[in-house]
């Protein structure tokens, strides 16, 4: 079968698809960049397979290749493919559901650490000059005494400014329970940590141990960080807006590694510069590339944020890699996919 692959792959572990596919490798897997509708029509003609990761899968692109019979999409959302158009042609579409589920849930609780432990205010702060002597201080232990390296308690001192809050015995709210929501439960819960969820479609027969099931409101109310973890649908646009803010504890903490579409940004700006909460950790926003003059960045001093990296891994990427080659391998056997898209 011939094949268009513009994905984004692991090539040590692509072994053996050559041999059930002959590939023409373009775009993101040759240049780094992601190509347009036009050249993806062009490309894509005479091929029954498409493996890519970010390229828009349109109409015109589609109807490019009349023998087009599976397009394969290296992400858990297929967001850059008309779905709807493919089903009507009967072209078989495969993703990859949870290959970045463990690195994004982990770079939640990374962002909850850094904000309630102000790990990147001191970063900056040190590598800007603060807290640092112009040359090696010595310090020196009175007589009777052990070695102590505290030397500052003062208003100014790292030790006052950046005092913050451990995790342990604290409540974390989480806003969606799927594959990503269930992973930073599992590992919050190592830190000793009480759970509260929402999500309507939750089997509450598998929350896990110190994990409840409550209302939005109940859950806003006595969690200590907010994280959400839900899809971008018309449902969920800002469902995290100013009445959120309002009804979340002044101590809490927001953090979203998500989708920008989700949170009423303003809203979430307004709480921080009139601390209606603690602070956030935002690794997704409205419009990315994020503007340089944005407020996040400018005004607001109790944010961590970070350019929509929660999922780059390279394990991710090995991830999809195994998973579009198995997939490529039960189509050519006719057998059924094992992550066929249906939505």
């Amino acid at each position: 079968m011939k094949a268009l692959l513009t994905a984004e792959i692991s090539e040590s572990h692509i072994e053996g698809l050559e041999k059930i596919l002959d590939i023409e490798y373009a775009g993101w897997v040759k240049e780094k960049k992601i190509l347009s509708e036009d050249e993806m029509a062009e490309l894509v003609k005479g091929k029954e397979v498409l493996i890519t990761s970010y390229d828009p899968v349109t109409k015109k692109v589609m109807d490019a290749s009349p023998g087009l019979k599976l397009i394969v999409c290296t992400r858990a959302n297929p967001v850059n493919i008309d779905t709807k158009y493919a089903r009507q042609k009967g072209i078989k579409i495969s993703y990859a559901p949870g290959r970045n589920s463990d690195c994004a849930a982990e770079f939640t609780v990374a962002l909850m650490l850094s904000i309630m432990r102000k790990i990147p205010i001191a970063y900056a702060d040190l590598h800007n000059g603060k807290h640092v002597v112009d040359k090696k201080h010595e310090n020196v232990t009175k007589e009777g005494l052990r070695s102590d390296v505290t030397w500052a308690l003062d208003d100014n001192s790292p030790y006052v400014l950046y005092k913050g809050f451990q995790m342990k015995g604290r409540t974390l709210g989480i806003i969606g329970y799927g594959s990503i929501g269930q992973r930073v439960g599992r590992i919050c819960r190592g830190f000793g940590m009480n759970i509260l969820i929402y999500d309507p479609f939750v089997d509450k027969n598998k929350l896990g141990e110190n994990t409840q099931s409550v209302s939005f409101d109940e859950l806003l109310e006595n969690a200590d960080i907010v994280t959400v973890h839900c899809k971008d649908t018309p449902e969920t646009y800002k469902l995290i807006n100013e009445e959120v803010f309002k009804k979340m504890k002044k101590t809490a903490y927001f953090i979203n590694t998500s989708r920008g579409a989700l949170v009423d940004e303003q809203a979430l700006i307004n709480a921080l510069l009139n601390h209606e909460i603690a602070g956030a950790g935002v690794d997704v926003f409205e419009s990315e590339p994020l503007a340089k003059d944005h407020p996040f960045l400018t005004k607001c001093d109790n944010i961590v944020v970070t350019p929509h990296l929660a999922g780059a891994t390279y394990d991710a990427i090995i991830n999809h890699t195994k998973m579009l080659v198995s997939e490529v391998k039960h189509f050519a056997n006719n057998e059924p996919l094992e992550y066929e898209y249906k939505g």
